[in-house]
């Protein structure tokens, strides 16, 4: 059962919270993907774009009914929870934290990489752990200080993430070449499926970017423009990002992997570009890894709020700071501990088929919702009846489809093995209440 929230302020308007999910979305997938889907998808890369806007625009939609329907701190969770019950809620709120904990730790690791490139000392595990925690250290004392201190380098985050891929494209149209554009045969289903699986990290950060709903002022005004006005522009961005880089190095662009976008910057500003864009890819991680620490820990604490979890600390609300400050601590350290002992390949797959779930849900939960929860005024309501959630469910189970024979194993072992802890939790819980 959903619990209001008690303690928590509600500071956050339109451009903090268009701001929060553009950080958490501009990560590292789209400084170093690039290259990945051109070498799947060769000149016909856009259709991938496109087709995961699609997608992201469809779940959009759904988000943005969810949450001004319901607008407790816990972001999908809390909309799932309310729709389905507290087992469906368990699932996704492990999955929500889960995947975000993964995901984090996959970009830490992808800015400790950038850093080696100038410093090779960060290739040494002592020297990437010590970083590591001093960079996870600081960002948990910012947050647990407040949500204010916490949204406003978010705020700072994102203007210096998007300035940069924003001279790359205005200065890099001049360098494009329209025969590296010419698409010579299209693609087949399984290269979209298999590029657009990849791809979708990089749209990742809308549902993380609304688990504050509890902090946001206004919320069935604030969330549906913050949503569109923060997706739409990251779409238009990525389409630009990917059609200078395929403009700009054609059939080269498969060869730099690891720095797609300041090669691009190379040839169109010289070393200068190559810096900005370099200094633009680690800012941007950071930026994505301190906003996961303002976001996430708030599903945690929705969890233990809702007694979901059995671990009522996660639950506390800090006296003076009014953040749930017990709740950042912990995912703090879990994301430090992962980040430890990971690598971003390792982690990108079994964060993106955890966020797909979750939107799955997320997409079943506004069908069930119009029909459990009366409307009321100044809800946003997606028009068209149920065509939305009913493509969003489709395209969501055919990016699941793609997923590997070992994969789709080890998520169902995944699920399985919490709803076995769920129902020991509520057995415990019931033994004690008789």
């Amino acid at each position: 059962m959903i619990k209001k929230d008690e303690g928590l302020k509600r500071s956050i308007g339109v451009f903090g919270l268009s701001a929060n999910i553009m950080n958490i979305m501009i990560g590292a997938g789209i400084f170093a993907l690039p290259a990945v889907i051109a070498g799947i998808m060769g000149s016909a890369s856009i259709f991938s774009y496109i087709f995961c806007g699609i997608l992201i625009a469809l779940i959009v939609l759904c988000f943005a009914e969810a949450g001004s329907k319901v607008n407790n701190t816990g972001g999908p969770y809390t909309y799932i929870e309310t729709a389905f019950g507290d087992y469906a809620g368990f699932l996704a709120g492990i999955f929500a934290s889960g995947s975000n904990i993964l995901a984090s730790a996959a970009v830490a690791n992808a800015l400790l990489n950038i850093i080696a490139t100038f410093n090779p000392l960060f290739e040494l595990t002592s020297y990437r752990v010590l970083s590591l925690l001093i960079v996870y250290v600081l960002l948990v004392t910012i947050n647990v200080r407040g949500i204010k201190q916490g949204i406003g380098l978010v705020k700072i985050n994102t203007l210096l993430k998007v300035i940069p891929l924003i001279v790359l494209v205005v200065l890099g149209f001049k360098n494009i070449s329209v025969s590296n554009l010419h698409i010579e045969t299209l693609p087949t289903l399984g290269q979209l499926g298999e590029s657009s699986l990849i791809l979708f990290f990089a749209f990742l950060g809308c549902e993380t970017g609304l688990i504050v709903g509890g902090e946001i002022k206004n919320p069935k005004r604030t969330i549906p423009r913050s949503i569109f006005l923060s997706i739409g522009s990251v779409v238009v961005l990525y389409i630009l990002i990917q059609t200078v880089s395929q403009g700009v190095l054609g059939t080269d662009l498969v060869n730099h992997k690891a720095t797609p976008l300041a090669e691009t910057a190379k040839i169109s500003m010289g070393t200068f570009g190559y810096v900005l864009l370099t200094i633009g890819a680690a800012v941007s991680m950071f930026g994505m890894v301190s906003g996961d620490l303002l976001n996430s820990p708030r599903v945690m604490y929705a969890l233990a709020r809702d007694k979901v979890i059995p671990i009522k600390p996660l639950a506390k609300i800090h006296p003076k700071f009014a953040t749930p400050y017990i709740a950042i601590i912990v995912h703090g350290f879990l994301v430090f501990l992962f980040a430890s002992t990971g690598s971003f390949e390792q982690l990108v797959i079994i964060a993106t088929s955890s966020i797909l779930l979750l939107y799955l849900g997320v997409a079943l939960s506004v069908i069930k919702l119009r029909k459990t929860k009366k409307s009321e005024a100044g809800e946003f309501k997606i028009p068209g009846g149920l065509t939305v959630p009913i493509l969003s469910i489709g395209i969501i189970i055919y990016f699941l489809s793609n997923l590997s024979n070992k994969e789709m194993i080890a998520t169902a072992v995944f699920i399985g093995l919490l709803s076995a802890i769920f129902f020991v939790i509520r057995f415990i819980k019931r033994k004690k209440t008789d």
